[in-house]
């Protein structure tokens, strides 16, 4: 398996490659994907096959969160359940490089979800070319950092990230470079918001 390679507009993507790359994820590939934050993995929510392909990649162990990449909050009710509290606090916070670890809901497929915890990650880019992608889409996607075993930083370089998962990806989109530092993440699934990942978003509010 050799992977196509997209090189998508990062402010204005075109509609033509957009469609390519969902062409992909629904016919159950792993692409490669820009955020606001650093590249990620991606692959169709569905997709058991795939989800167990990018774990293989990362290297994680079951108890790994993937991330529910969403176009807008009004998707992750679907999945998650949020108070108004945590309502209140996505809509100050979303879009942006920030995962926030809510409860699952009893629709959301158990392979999703933390094994022990029963959560779910969630996560609502600010970048046109994921946002094109979910809206071309009309679903969310379920995604991981590209951080690779052995490396401290997510790849940034599409041509390095090409060459390193040429024969494991079906598609590397090319946006140029998206940064080094993957999502803040934040628990809110307790009385009060825990950091779990210090990364690109600022997190003193929940300090």
């Amino acid at each position: 398996m050799t992977s196509r390679y997209l090189e998508i507009h990062p402010q204005d993507p075109q509609l033509r490659l957009i469609r390519q790359a969902v062409e992909i994820i629904r016919e159950g590939g792993v692409v490669v994907y820009p955020t606001d934050s650093s590249y990620a993995l991606g692959c169709h929510l569905g997709d058991k096959t795939a989800m167990e392909r990018i774990a293989r990649i990362r290297q994680t162990d079951r108890h790994h969160h993937f991330t529910l990449v969403c176009s807008d909050l009004s998707e992750i009710a679907n999945y998650a359940r949020v108070s108004n509290t945590q309502y209140r606090t996505l809509k100050a916070f979303t879009p942006g490089p920030y995962t926030f670890i809510l409860q699952a809901t009893k629709e959301t497929p158990r392979r999703l979800q933390n094994e022990k915890r029963k959560t779910i990650g969630v996560r609502v880019p600010d970048h046109p070319v994921p946002i094109a992608i979910l809206d071309e889409l009309g679903e969310p996607i379920m995604s991981s950092t590209l951080i690779l075993p052995g490396d401290e930083h997510p790849l940034t370089d599409p041509r390095e990230i090409q060459e390193r998962l040429f024969h494991f990806v079906d598609a590397v989109i090319d946006s140029g470079n998206c940064g080094l530092e993957p999502s803040s993440v934040i628990d809110l699934v307790g009385p009060a918001p825990v950091i779990v990942r210090r990364g690109k978003g600022d997190v003193s509010a929940f300090e």
